[in-house]
C-alpha cells in the first residue's frame, strides 16, 4: 500500500508536470504558426506588388495642345497676316533650363515597373526585365526564384507545423516534425534575406546603365521593400521559437537522465556501467539519432523508476517489464 501511494503521488505530480509542458509546448506552437502565415502573406504581397521601388524621373516637356494645356511647351506661332486690329499675333517661349523638363512619378517592382503619363491620366507599364541590362538579367532571375522557393518553403514549413501541433502520436515523431519544420522555416529566411539583396544589386545597376528614357532623377525605397523585409523577420521569429521548442525538448530529456544518474543508487540501475558509458559517450550526428538515442534511455529510466518505487513487493521478469514500458510510451518507429 506505501509502495502504491508513493507510486500515486509520483504518477499525480509527472501529470500536472506534463500538462503544464504541453500548454507552454502548445502556445510556442500557436505563435511559431502565427509568425509564419504573417510572413507568409507579406512575401506574398511583395512578391505581387510594383512598389518596391519609387520616385521621379526628368523628361522633356511635351508641346502644349488641344489635350495638354499645363506642364508643356508653348509652340511660337508667327502670323504673317494681320488680323482686324491690324496686330500681329506672335508667342513665345520664356521657358530655359530646368523650365523645360517635367518630373513625372514612377514605380518598379520585381516584375513590371509603371510610369505617370504625362499626357494623360494612365500610367505606361512595360517589364522590369527589359529594362535591366543584359549583364544582370541573370541576378534578377536568380532573385526571382529565390523569391518563389522561398514562398514554397514558408509553405511547407507551416504545414509541418499545422502537423506538429494536431498529431497526437509518438511524441518521438512530433519531436522529428519540429525539427525538420525549423530548419525549413530557417532556410527559407535565408534564401528571402538573398533574394532582397540581389533585387536591390539589380535595381541599382539599372538605376546607372538602364536606358535613357527610364534612368530615375531620385528615387527611394517603397512600401513593398519594406513589406518584404518585415516578411524576413517573421519568418526568422517563427524559425526561432521552433528551434527553441525542439531544444527544450531535447534539453528535458538530458536534464532527467542526470537526474537519474545523481539521485538514484548505481546497484538499482538497470542501465549498466558499460551501458552508462555507451549512452554518455555515443556521438549524435543528426536529428533523427538524437531523438531516437534519446528515446530509448527514457524507455529504460522508466523501467528503473517503476522497479524503485515497489523494489521488496513486486518481483518482475524483466523482459515483460521491457514491454510494458515499451507500451507506455506508445514506442512507435517514424
Amino acid at each position: 500500500m506505501v509502495c502504491h501511494g508513493h507510486a500515486g503521488k509520483s504518477a499525480k505530480s509527472g501529470h500536472e508536470k506534463m500538462e503544464f509542458t504541453e500548454v507552454l509546448h502548445w502556445r510556442r506552437a500557436v505563435l511559431a504558426v502565427v509568425l509564419n502565415l504573417l510572413s507568409l502573406a507579406l512575401s506574398t504581397t511583395a512578391l505581387l506588388s510594383s512598389y518596391w521601388c519609387e520616385g521621379t524621373q526628368k523628361v522633356p516637356k511635351p508641346l502644349c495642345g488641344k489635350g495638354k494645356a499645363t506642364k508643356c511647351i508653348v509652340v511660337p506661332i508667327h502670323v504673317e497676316n494681320t488680323n482686324a486690329s491690324g496686330q500681329d499675333v506672335v508667342h513665345y517661349s520664356w521657358e530655359t533650363g530646368d523650365d523645360r523638363f517635367a518630373f513625372r512619378y514612377f514605380h518598379t517592382g520585381i516584375w513590371y515597373s509603371c510610369e505617370e503619363n504625362i499626357l494623360g491620366t494612365d500610367e505606361k507599364c512595360r517589364s522590369f526585365l527589359e529594362l535591366t541590362p543584359p549583364t544582370e538579367r541573370g541576378i534578377l532571375w536568380l532573385s526571382l526564384g529565390s523569391e518563389m522557393l522561398y514562398i514554397a518553403l514558408l509553405i511547407a514549413s507551416c504545414g509541418l507545423l499545422l502537423l506538429e501541433m494536431f498529431y497526437t502520436g509518438n511524441p518521438v515523431c512530433r519531436l522529428k516534425v519540429n525539427a525538420f519544420a525549423a530548419m525549413s522555416s530557417v532556410l527559407s529566411g535565408l534564401l528571402g534575406m538573398v533574394a532582397h539583396m540581389m533585387y536591390t544589386q539589380v535595381f541599382q545597376a539599372t538605376v546607372s546603365l538602364g536606358p535613357e528614357d527610364w534612368r530615375p532623377h531620385s528615387w527611394d525605397y517603397g512600401w513593398a521593400f519594406y513589406t518584404a523585409w518585415a516578411s524576413f523577420t517573421c519568418c526568422m521569429a517563427s524559425a526561432v521559437t521552433t528551434l527553441n521548442t525542439y531544444t527544450k525538448t531535447v534539453l528535458e530529456f538530458k536534464r532527467n537522465q542526470k537526474a537519474y544518474e545523481q539521485n538514484l543508487p548505481e546497484p538499482e540501475s538497470f542501465l549498466e556501467p558499460t551501458e552508462m558509458s555507451f549512452f554518455r559517450d555515443q556521438p549524435l550526428r543528426s536529428v533523427s539519432d538524437s531523438v531516437d538515442f534519446y528515446s530509448e534511455l527514457q524507455r529504460k529510466v522508466l523501467l528503473r523508476e517503476h522497479t524503485v518505487q515497489c523494489p521488496a513487493n513486486h518481483t518482475v521478469d524483466r523482459s515483460l517489464e521491457l514491454e510494458d514500458a515499451d507500451t507506455a510510451l506508445g514506442e512507435e518507429h517514424c
